[in-house]
């Protein structure tokens, strides 16, 4: 099994910091956004863009898996 490349593992970190560590940036209830609470809607947003996230990490992950099937493929060919 192939490790992730570096860029993945930044974008998959993105959306963990962002909910986790930026807590005493927004902890506060008001401005009111959409009618929630400035930090409720930080959280739901940060859920959402947690799959854009992932959808960019498997952007970048898919050639690299699929060029690793096809040597594994063509290796058994050959043996």
């Amino acid at each position: 099994m192939r490790r992730p490349s570096f860029g993945a593992i930044s974008l998959a970190l993105i959306p963990f910091l962002a909910m986790c560590f930026s807590v005493s940036a927004w902890d506060r209830v008001h401005p009111m956004i959409l009618g929630l609470p400035f930090n409720l809607f930080w959280l739901l947003s940060w859920i959402v863009l947690t799959s854009v996230c992932m959808w960019g990490v498997y952007r970048l992950e898919a050639p690299q898996i699929a060029k690793a099937e096809g040597r594994r493929e063509n290796a058994g060919r050959a043996q």
